[in-house]
């Protein structure tokens, strides 16, 4: 009994919430396509470019909104049930409570893990995708926000590329160098820098160096130098990304590099835990949904209320999820609190839902 009640409720649970799904992306995609239209028509960017922009960015907009849409399609889809009086027969024909959690579970735990295939897999090289066409489209570079280019460090190395292409290449870069007393040992000037994947290290050419000595500075100009370093063009993938949408190895192989060189890790450690724990609000929003499937109401308006509440717990999580993680960079709040705070608040209201239900 239990295996065929598991397929029917998955069924219209998955059917409701694919519907919920496509209805969203279609909004969204919308809203972001006319926010393209501002920049149709400026150095190249023309319709077709802002049109296919928006379509690499929906497996993002899948990752961000899972966890609505499975609290939205599970509500109509248990509610619905319930109006036919389907939950009733059920539950007198000997199902029991804690066995329809169970199920909920199981169809809650193919939720988290499309969210988190979505979140890890598909996302993160789509958004960098989607970033490297629009920024080729425009004729624009990574770091042309910042007058004086782009600056990291690297070891004992401050490396400034004034230019940094899309597809991550860099041109007029200078690296700085230091030696352990933090006395600069020499400045290295090059035209361009290439990543070879196969020799994992950057190719310089058209260098030019100065080396400081202890009586003397000497000039050397080279044709090509090898520099090998931790920033690999996947490491600075990360400016054309928000770390919210990277995946989980991006993000730690940053936060690495971040604590090898005593940089501020707090924005990176909260959004690297909240890839880790974001899947698991699909089962929270099922928790949420549940206790309206006790509830019997044969009207629709009463199905039509319950679908906008569920709506509004949706987007009040979304919009409580992105100020617990601006409160934890700006608090220093510990990483594991800030990204799972409002997964543990919303499975508490659930409870207390499903108490209340229980008592009536």
């Amino acid at each position: 009994m239990s295996r065929v009640l598991w397929r029917y409720l998955a069924r219209e649970i998955f059917a409701a919430t694919a519907l919920v799904l496509v209805a969203f992306l279609g909004l969204f995609a919308f809203f972001d396509f006319i926010n393209e239209l501002e920049d149709v028509g400026k150095q190249g960017y023309e319709l077709h470019h802002a049109l296919i922009y928006v379509l690499m960015t929906l497996p993002s907009r899948v990752y961000e909104l899972m966890p609505i849409v499975v609290l939205i399609g599970t509500l109509y889809a248990l509610t619905a049930l319930a109006r036919h009086s389907e939950i009733t027969v059920m539950r007198a024909s000997g199902l029991s409570n804690a066995a329809l959690v169970r199920i909920l579970g199981l169809i809650g735990v193919v939720f988290v893990i499309v969210t988190f295939v979505f979140g890890e897999y598909l996302a993160p090289p789509a958004e960098r995708a989607a970033q490297q066409w629009r920024l080729m489209a425009t004729q624009a570079t990574v770091s042309q926000q910042l007058r004086s280019g782009l600056w990291v460090k690297d070891g004992p190395r401050v490396v400034n590329a004034r230019t940094l292409r899309p597809d991550r290449s860099m041109e007029r870069v200078r690296i700085f160098e230091f030696d352990e007393h933090n006395q600069m040992v020499s400045i290295s000037e090059a035209e361009s820098g290439r990543y070879d994947v196969a020799a994992a290290s950057w190719r310089l050419t058209g260098v030019r160096q100065t080396r400081f000595g202890d009586d003397a500075t000497a000039v050397v100009e080279l044709p090509e130098i090898t520099w090998r370093s931790e920033l690999t063009p996947e490491v600075l993938s990360v400016l054309m990304v928000a770390p919210e949408r990277m995946s989980v190895n991006a993000l730690y192989a940053y936060i690495r590099h971040l604590e090898e060189n005593r940089q501020s890790t707090e924005r990176y450690e909260i959004a690297l835990w909240k890839k880790l724990t974001y899947p698991l609000a699909a089962l929270v929003m099922i928790a949420l949904a549940l206790p309206f499937a006790f509830v019997h109401d044969r009207r629709s308006s009463g199905v039509n209320v319950r679908i906008f509440i569920g709506v509004m717990v949706g987007v009040g999580f979304h919009l409580l999820n992105g100020l617990f993680s601006s409160l934890g960079v700006i608090n220093a709040w510990p990483p594991l609190m800030a990204a799972i705070t409002p997964s543990l608040l919303f499975l508490l209201a659930a409870g207390a839902l499903l108490y209340a239900v229980e008592r009536r």
